[in-house]
Formats: C-alpha cells, sequence, structure tokens
C-alpha cells in the first residue's frame, strides 16, 4: 500500500506542478511585409509662404520604403532646411498649412529618421550648396507607394522648411514656416 500511495502522491504532485507552469509562448506571427504597388512617382513643389523655393523629385519604392531623389532650388546659400512628408495631399494654402502634420501613422513621437523614434514622414534635413540647390537623395523607410496601406505616402505632400529640424521639438522640430509643397503623384 505504501508504494502505491507514494506513486499516487508523485503523479498528484506532477500534475499540480503541470498545472502551475506557464505554457510555451506561442510564435509571433513575422511582421507584415511592406508592399508597394506603384513602380514610380514624382511631387512638383512649388513655393509657399512667399519663399522662391520649388523642385522636382522622383520617389520609387525598394526593399527598405521608398527612395526620394530630386533637385530643390531656391534655397537660401548653404541653408540647412527640413523635409517631412505631411498627411494630407493638399498643398493649396498659400503657407501650405493645408498639407496638415507630419505622416505619423505609427502614433510615434517626432524625431531624427536616422535613429530613435520618428514620425514615419520624418526625414534628415536638407543642404543646399553655395547656389541654393540641394541634391536629394533619401531613403525612407517604413513606408509604402500606392495600394492604400496605412504607410502609403500616394497622395499625401512632401514639404521643405524654412529651417532646419531640431529633432527633439514635439511635435514637427521647430523647423519653422513651409517654404516649398508638393504631391505624391503616382506616375506608374
Amino acid at each position: 500500500m505504501r508504494s502505491s500511495s507514494i506513486v499516487l502522491g508523485a503523479a498528484v504532485a506532477l500534475g499540480l506542478a503541470a498545472c502551475g507552469s506557464t505554457p510555451p509562448p506561442r510564435p509571433t506571427a513575422p511582421p507584415v511585409p511592406l508592399v508597394s504597388t506603384a513602380k514610380m512617382a514624382e511631387a512638383n513643389l512649388s513655393s509657399a509662404s512667399a519663399s522662391l523655393v520649388s523642385g522636382r523629385l522622383a520617389l520609387v519604392p525598394d526593399a527598405q520604403g521608398v527612395h526620394i531623389t530630386g533637385v530643390i532650388g531656391g534655397l537660401q546659400p548653404l541653408q540647412t532646411a527640413a523635409f517631412h512628408v505631411h498627411e494630407r495631399g493638399d498643398c493649396s494654402a498659400v503657407d501650405a498649412s493645408s498639407a496638415g502634420g507630419h505622416f505619423n501613422p505609427g502614433a510615434q513621437p517626432h524625431g531624427r529618421n536616422s535613429a530613435g523614434a520618428h514620425h514615419a514622414g520624418d526625414m534628415d534635413n536638407l543642404r543646399a550648396d553655395a547656389q541654393g540647390r540641394a541634391n536629394v537623395d533619401v531613403r525612407l523607410p517604413a513606408v509604402t507607394l500606392g495600394g492604400g496601406a496605412a504607410t502609403d505616402i500616394a497622395g499625401r505632400a512632401l514639404v521643405v522648411h524654412a529651417n532646419a529640424d531640431d529633432y527633439r521639438s514635439q511635435p514637427a522640430g521647430n523647423a519653422g514656416a513651409r517654404i516649398a509643397c508638393g504631391v505624391i503623384r503616382v506616375t506608374r
């Protein structure tokens, strides 16, 4: 009888231990890949806030997000200017305020594209040359081009600001007036 009591006690102890243990972690789903449906888009920037700034930019999706290239002119020689994707593709207001705030589908704080938490539309500052031209060659990660996903920047606006982005002031980096604005339009 004693051996059956020991066996029964051991079985009860094992059963209780099994009930008290945490279940093994479930595997997490892999992140949803960013999928762009457009092959290319462009943004023709027009002056805002009585500036002379304008430019033409091409946007092409790649494995990291969207690659933006082109030239912006009319800046002050050697000017450093903030550059962002804004939430609305509306540049109709004289000061481009119609473009709304920074594109921020993830509800993140404002910051620097190349480090730490930031809006999806935050990009590093542009730097003009001695003739007031800025050559743009920017990769914007974690966004898509076309398809209508929350990360889609097609139909939104690219905005150049008068001042450099300080990357910390909320919600827009103390970037100053909007001096150029262009709607991102899918071309193919």
